[in-house]
């Protein structure tokens, strides 16, 4: 069988070879006595990075944006976010199950930004009757668009001049900031800092286009940072010797922030291959993530097709619509091998 080639979610990557050996020589203490010098160094690097005070390493996307939700609001607040935004729909409720923070969902608009009119009609008046507005939740990129720039610092003015604090759920926050420069003609690291400049705090996520196995990061102020570590105890979040992880977080901020540009590159190579297949409507990416809608008579052939891919070794996915998302482990001859099949697929 040739080789599998997993489009499923830049979450599927294999630890590189210097990854693991920066993972198998990392100095190691227990971090839930905050002495992993690993796991502090960590902290520290992000912080540097982004210009945040405080950083907080815990095990996955969600736990960071729970944790988030629940420092900004307490019981009987609410939180204004967009309908696809991922700490709303694909993170389990969370916030409503454990914290009894009320979500407000909002509906995109087509750029994937939330209407700056919307958001403050949602905001609620100090009355009995409602439930506390204190915090907007933003997502960068959300499904592989990228937030304009002007957009996030009108939101977040808006936000601050309301009252409310603002939260950046940035898992692919360096594909944005990938994106954005190249639009500014900057760099990865400089967009990423000007992006988060913008949030009283940030998540980033270390085991997606990064590459790293396990892990986020939630960065905001001393006092912040100082509830969100109470809130990851009770969630189960404190990690022993978890330097170990965080050697690879370090590894991946150090030497994978610029190969994310090739990521996109392979994503355009995907677009450009499959725009004009007959049964094809192709969303031209902006960053890692290709999305793909069959239509017309092919519309109901999407489970038919990734099962016909899988079976040729090529994984993706088609829960709302087809999904292909480029990462480190991809290549151009993966690519041009997922296009070719599927344009046989059709041709057939």
């Amino acid at each position: 069988m040739a080789q599998i080639v997993d489009l499923r979610s830049d979450t599927v990557t294999q630890p590189t070879a210097a990854m693991r050996s920066a993972m198998a020589s990392a100095p190691l203490g227990d971090d839930v006595f905050g002495d992993d010098p690993t796991v502090n160094a960590l902290q520290e690097k992000i912080c540097g990075l982004l210009g945040f005070e405080a950083a907080l390493f815990v095990p996955s996307g969600t736990q960071s944006n729970l944790c988030a939700i629940l420092s900004h609001c307490q019981r009987g607040d609410e939180y204004i976010v967009g309908q696809f935004a991922h700490c709303y729909r694909w993170e389990g409720g969370g916030a409503a199950v454990f914290g009894s923070v009320q979500p407000q969902p909002l509906q995109h608009q087509a750029d994937g930004t939330l209407s700056l009119e919307d958001i403050e009609a949602a905001i609620k008046p100090d009355d009995a009757h409602f439930a506390r507005t204190r915090l907007l939740a933003l997502e960068n990129t959300l499904g592989g668009k990228l937030l304009p720039q002007s957009y996030i610092e009108q939101a977040t003015r808006l936000a601050k001049d309301c009252g409310l604090a603002s939260h950046l759920d940035g898992a692919r926050l360096f594909n944005g900031a990938t994106a954005q420069a190249v639009l500014t003609g900057s760099d990865v690291r400089k967009e990423a800092r000007r992006i988060a400049g913008c949030f009283d705090s940030v998540s980033v996520c270390l085991s997606k286009g990064l590459g790293a196995p396990v892990g986020s990061l939630l960065c905001g102020n001393r006092e912040f940072i100082s509830r969100a570590h109470r809130i990851r105890k009770m969630a189960g979040g404190g990690m022993r010797q978890a330097g170990v992880l965080a050697a690879a977080g370090i590894h991946a901020l150090d030497h994978h922030l610029e190969r994310l540009a090739g990521d996109h590159g392979l994503a355009k190579r995907l677009a450009e291959g499959l725009k004009d297949l007959p049964g094809l409507q192709v969303e031209a990416p902006q960053s890692n993530i290709v999305f793909v809608d069959l239509i017309g008579e092919a519309r109901e052939r999407s489970t038919e097709l990734l099962e016909y891919l899988k079976a040729a070794g090529i994984l993706a996915t088609g829960l709302y619509r087809l999904r292909f998302v480029t990462h480190l482990d991809v290549d151009t001859a993966g690519i041009d091998r997922a296009v070719a099949l599927i344009a046989r697929f059709f041709k057939n």
